[in-house]
């Protein structure tokens, strides 16, 4: 139950608005987290991302263009003759970062056998991705987390 008596489970059967869906509308496609996994890595450039990812050039065009209206990348001009440009995170995309690391280090314990990278912390650790709540520092987990429409 939330405090206003209602469980999700139980509420009347209808589609939901989400920001998990509104945030899969952006971020959904196989291409689009792909190509953001390149940018944080430090490749920048249209040519060098496609080979990276193994995504059609058309294809990776389109997903730029929608991450680009989205708000998560900016293109920035380094060649005038012929224009050519560079993908960079906007502040939104810097945000993505903690969940595009939590994905890879879940992607590294269920769905392969050993992982490509280890991701290391400036202090020279490996990363290991807590959640914890900001308020009493207690793990968020399926168990201690509970959904309740917002309030208007």
């Amino acid at each position: 139950m939330t405090d206003s008596g209602v469980r999700l489970a139980d509420a009347p059967l209808g589609v939901r608005p989400c920001s998990l869906a509104a945030a899969l509308d952006v971020l959904g496609e196989r291409w689009s987290l792909l190509a953001l996994r390149e940018i944080g890595y430090g490749v920048h450039r249209f040519a060098r991302i496609a080979g990276y990812t193994g995504a059609s050039r058309d294809i990776l065009a389109d997903r730029l263009r929608k991450l680009e209206a989205a708000g998560i990348i900016e293109r920035r001009q380094y060649c005038e003759h012929p224009p050519r440009y560079e993908y960079h995170f906007t502040e939104a995309g810097r945000e993505l970062f903690p969940a595009m690391l939590a994905l890879s280090q879940w992607g590294d314990k269920w769905a392969v056998d050993t992982p490509f990278l280890t991701r290391r912390h400036s202090c020279g650790e490996p990363v290991q991705v807590d959640h914890l709540c900001h308020h009493c520092g207690q793990p968020v987990t399926h168990d201690t987390v509970h959904a309740e429409p917002a309030r208007a």
